[in-house]
């Protein structure tokens, strides 16, 4: 079963949602510039949109 994305945010290229796996909450970071394959799960929502503000893209 695909995960149901809820309270999706933009952070310049990189987009940060929250979802519901297991029973828990998990917040996932991911980048949605070409050629960039930056994707990250945490376990908190302010990690996630830490790692969306010091992203940088290597493509």
């Amino acid at each position: 079963m695909t995960p149901r994305f809820r309270n999706v945010r933009r952070i310049g290229p990189v987009q940060v949602a929250s979802y519901l796996a297991r029973g828990r909450n998990r917040h996932l970071a991911a980048c949605t510039a070409p050629c960039c394959d930056f994707s990250a799960e945490y376990d908190s929502r302010a990690a996630a949109e830490l790692a969306a503000r010091t992203h940088r893209c290597s493509a």
